[in-house]
């Protein structure tokens, strides 16, 4: 590992004590991800445990939560503590419109997330996060695990003249590639997003820079030809996909609940587990525009 990249990883990994009274925080990875006890999301939160918990979701951007027994009305009330609670894109009919069922079965010829990306990065503001709670988990082999990855540690492990290159670029993101790689058509009734985002953001909280590009969204850098974006943009997801350090692996069991900053981590739902069944509910949250 080159020396630049040995330095970001140890100023990252070379943290003071965290100050959690009434919770407890296990990382997942050094870097990346935490599992959190010591709280029943189906109970309102003190402003103690809020405040601990923030701190946490800052610190680690992958919060895990184990044996969760909550309601749909409870799981929106946990997620409205972070923000106001974002709309699903196209609600199924008589749905709750805050709430998107998750669920993959031996029907099923893809299944939602099964590819590293950041949720809704076309739209002017993509959401700050998403919170899935999963009910189901695959019998017979295939955990359905879902894998996260660093975007402030996938920038700052690149040389400092990529990082120079890439901090005065912007690029468009187009909310109608994930149909068209999919071979469908959106339904009339969706307004296609489409929105010109810095390649490099600094996080809206923390002021930390980070990579914000991503396969199924990002369609080209503005300021390159097409085979010049198309050859950087490549790099940059094959960076994000083989480097091990940048992410963790979260194994679901029933009754998980998993809460990702989608403004910093990309995530990845591996479909392995076909033909069996998974399900889940996802509560996302509202975010601001990408600011470099």
């Amino acid at each position: 590992m080159e020396e630049y990249a040995l330095q970001a990883v140890e100023r990252l990994t070379t943290r003071p004590p965290e100050p959690y009274a009434t919770l407890s925080v296990d990382p997942v990875t050094p870097l990346l991800g935490a599992e959190v006890a010591g709280l029943d999301l189906s109970q309102e939160l003190t402003p103690q445990q809020e405040k601990e918990l923030k701190h946490a979701f800052l610190t680690h951007h992958v919060l895990v939560f184990r044996d969760q027994d909550i309601t749909p009305e409870q799981h929106k009330r946990f997620a409205a503590l972070f923000g106001e609670l974002h709309p699903v894109a196209i609600p199924a009919e008589d749905s709750d419109p805050y709430i998107l069922e998750i669920k993959a079965t031996k029907e099923s010829r893809e299944v939602a997330g099964n590819g590293w990306h950041a949720d809704g990065t076309a739209d002017a503001e993509p959401s700050l996060g998403s919170m899935l709670h999963i009910t189901e988990v695959p019998e017979g082999g295939g955990g359905g695990d879902t894998l996260f990855a660093n975007m402030h540690l996938a920038y700052e492990l690149l040389s400092p003249a990529m990082r120079s290159f890439l901090d005065g670029l912007t690029a468009l993101h187009d909310g109608a590639l994930p149909w068209a790689a999919a071979g469908q058509t959106p339904p009339p009734e969706y307004d296609i997003p489409r929105t010109e985002h810095p390649v490099v953001v600094r996080h809206p909280e923390t002021g930390r820079k980070l990579l914000f590009v991503n396969g199924p969204y990002t369609s080209h850098v503005t300021q390159l030809s097409r085979p010049e974006s198309d050859a950087l943009l490549q790099m940059l997801y094959a960076h994000v996909a083989r480097t091990p350090l940048l992410q963790c692996r979260v194994r679901w069991q029933p009754r998980t609940l998993v809460f990702w900053d989608n403004r910093c981590v990309q995530h990845h739902a591996v479909w392995d587990y076909f033909p069996h069944t998974r399900y889940g509910r996802r509560v996302a949250i509202n975010g601001t525009r990408p600011a470099a």
